[in-house]
């Protein structure tokens, strides 16, 4: 899910940045090291509750002055910022496209993430494989899923303990009640 959350960090300003505008070195030093990473949120109790990535930073202010180090050259400054960030949290269910159909199942992506539909949480039907169309279909229900295809699932599986969205790992379910592409879902309904 999008939050909004306010956190304090301490930036290193590089000297190539350091000019007569400090303020505006600091907030493009922010912007470089927060914007588009996974970082660690913490409660008030400094207590971390999981991670989060951080799309944009606003409201950046400086706290205080910064710290130089000797031998670094660079600028340690604490600052305050507010952040757009997407939180993921387990058995969260989220609304995604189909990106890519492999042999073991489809990626999806949800938010800034992309997460794996294994071929054996897709539906309770045996799966047919057609690679160069890009689609999965179930033999019996002849229920369809391809590239582009929006689809309702639930988060089962969260592994998000690099900074980097790529080396993320989200396993995804789509057999659940509830679940699945929109006709899939109206079709359950129609049966119950």
């Amino acid at each position: 899910m999008y939050i909004s959350l306010e956190d304090s960090y301490v930036v290193r300003v590089p000297p190539e940045l350091l000019n007569e505008n400090y303020d505006q070195a600091v907030l493009d030093a922010a912007r470089s090291v927060l914007e588009g990473k996974i970082i660690d949120i913490e409660n008030k109790d400094n207590v971390s509750i999981g991670k989060t990535y951080i799309i944009s930073l606003e409201n950046i202010k400086r706290i205080g002055d910064g710290s130089i180090v000797h031998g670094d050259g660079g600028v340690y400054q604490t600052i305050q910022y507010t952040a757009l960030a997407y939180y993921p949290k387990m058995q969260e269910i989220v609304d995604g496209v189909v990106k890519s159909i492999q042999k073991f199942g489809a990626f999806i992506k949800f938010g800034p993430f992309e997460g794996l539909l294994h071929i054996s949480q897709i539906m309770d039907d045996s799966i047919n494989v057609d690679l160069d169309n890009q689609i999965l279909s179930g033999k019996d229900t002849k229920f369809l899923l391809k590239a582009g295809d929006k689809i309702r699932v639930k988060i089962v599986s969260l592994n998000l303990s690099s900074s980097s969205l790529s080396d993320s790992k989200i396993g995804l379910t789509a057999k659940q009640p509830g679940l699945g592409k929109e006709d899939w879902i109206k079709n359950d309904n129609i049966k119950n």
